[in-house]
């Protein structure tokens, strides 16, 4: 049995046992009609199950639920509101490997990658089940003395929360965790390719003792059909998108009409400067961390190479090499590294880029085809000679797809790194301290790797610059992205 065929014993278990229905006001119901949609296994093209596909009607019936118990959640003790968190956290860690499992089977990613995105999706809950009673204010008196300034923080109201389908429980929990921190209650939409992941996790936070409303899933094929109305309604405040900046902009377009506040964690480009006096062994490990994460499907992943000519043909072999060994096979199988793409949309659009490139002169060191296999299998590439032509450069490649160009001094790399209209992460690899800071403040992305291929962590603020996206998600600043400041000016002093 291949690795692309292989099954895991439990895979029937896991998904049979999974929520498939919407949570709303605390139950679980079917959607309008009881019309459902088959959740795809990517790395098949079979069907796993049905889950409900929510209508317009069943959105608006979720918001009324978040609005009926905004009221008396934004009240509930900060302590409490922690303390469920911390207990979803630990639910968390406990079924670990069933969630991973069930991610792996609807989104694609090797097991071992999935197990690590629920370590980091159950992260976000522990951070913000400590930031809970973090929550401050302020006094002061006011400059001339006449007064007093009293500054308080409370939760912004009702929220919309959108996470798409490349980290189905890591997006979801870095949106969940600060708004029930926040004293916000929400209505959250999943990716349609992944929704068993968060149903879930609905299920986790019920059982942890989430009240009845302040988490609200509806699940649907039509994202645009389910969401604007629910955005043009008036009673969200709120608005939380993580995907592409092309579906973000019309978000934002229509949240303006209510003026919604909005984050918005969209698409990158990012760069990856290797120079001549970097650890190239260090750059490689690097390189594949930051291109192979997640199959390559990841906003943070290395979408550009350029590395400085003298040392361009060393790490490209070394990349190579690396790239060409990782096993391409189904996620649940043994000592599968790169699993499918999520669904044959991606998959042919990965092989037009490289294609297009090919075709305006990149030179293919490895891989550059479909994988064999009924499911949506690419095989990890590596292109050199790469033109500034090619579409790869503008345009997000979201798969296992390394393209090389090189530089001759550090204000081209900059120059051609700067070079786009997204600005979410750029990586640095270098071993001059000047120009490590040098280049870092240089660059315009809202997140610099220096000599390491992963950045995202719960404590840290993550998002972007340019049309990369809104506001931050995770660290202190996490929180804030729910709140609202209200000043009292007090007067008679």
């Amino acid at each position: 049995m291949t690795a692309q065929t292989q099954q895991h014993p439990r895979e029937s278990t896991v998904v049979e046992a999974a929520p498939k229905q919407l949570l709303i006001g605390g139950k679980w119901r079917p959607a309008d009609g009881d019309r459902t949609y088959d959740v795809e296994d990517p790395s098949t093209g079979r069907a796993l199950c049905p889950v409900a596909d929510a209508t317009a009607a069943d959105g608006i019936a979720a918001l009324d639920a978040a609005t009926a118990a905004q009221h008396d959640w934004a009240r509930h003790p900060a302590r409490e509101r922690g303390e469920i968190l911390r207990r979803a956290y630990e639910t968390m860690i406990s079924r670990q490997d069933d969630l991973a499992l069930l991610m792996t089977l609807e989104m694609g990613k090797p097991l071992a990658e999935a197990r690590g995105e629920i370590a980091y999706a159950a992260e976000f809950f522990r951070w913000f089940a400590e930031e809970a009673v973090r929550i401050g204010g302020d006094y002061a008196v006011a400059p001339n003395g006449s007064g007093r300034f009293l500054v308080m923080h409370q939760p912004v109201g009702p929220a919309l929360l959108i996470t798409p389908w490349n980290f189905p429980l890591a997006m979801g929990t870095r949106k969940i965790g600060p708004a029930i921190a926040a004293g916000c209650t929400s209505v959250i939409k999943p990716a349609h390719q992944t929704p068993l992941s968060m149903l879930a996790l609905a299920e986790i936070l019920t059982e942890a003792g989430l009240p009845d409303g302040v988490l609200n899933v509806v699940t649907s094929r039509s994202a645009g059909t389910l969401v604007e109305p629910m955005i043009r309604d008036g009673r969200a405040r709120k608005l939380s998108f993580t995907g592409s900046t092309a579906v973000g902009r019309t978000l934002i377009e229509q949240s303006a009409d209510n003026v919604l506040n909005v984050s918005m964690e969209l698409g990158g480009n990012a760069p990856f400067l290797v120079f001549d006096d970097a650890d190239l062994d260090a750059a490689v490990d690097g390189a594949v961390q930051a291109k192979m994460r997640n199959i390559g499907e990841a906003c943070t992943a290395a979408n550009r190479f350029y590395v400085h000519r003298d040392v361009a043909d060393e790490f490209s072999r070394k990349l190579a090499q690396r790239m060409s060994a990782m096993p391409v096979g189904r996620g649940v199988a043994d000592g599968v590294q790169v699993g499918p793409l999520i669904d044959a949309t991606q998959l042919g659009k990965v092989a037009d880029l490289v294609g297009d490139a090919v075709e305006a002169g990149a030179q293919v060191v490895t891989g550059g085809r479909r994988s064999g296999g009924d499911g949506h299998f690419y095989e990890p590439t590596v292109l050199t000679d790469v033109p500034a032509a090619a579409r790869m450069n503008t345009e997000e490649i979201f798969g296992p797809v390394a393209p090389i160009a090189t530089f001759t001094d550090e204000d081209e790399a900059v120059r051609r790194a700067n070079d786009t209209e997204f600005g979410l992460v750029s990586y640095v690899y270098t071993r001059d301290l000047q120009r490590s800071l040098r280049v870092s403040e240089n660059l315009e992305a809202g997140m610099i790797g220096l000599n390491q291929g992963v950045v995202s962590n719960p404590a840290a603020p993550f998002g972007g610059v340019k049309q990369s996206g809104l506001g931050r998600e995770g660290g202190k600043v996490g929180i804030d992205e729910f709140l609202e400041t209200k000043y009292v000016s007090i007067g008679g002093m």
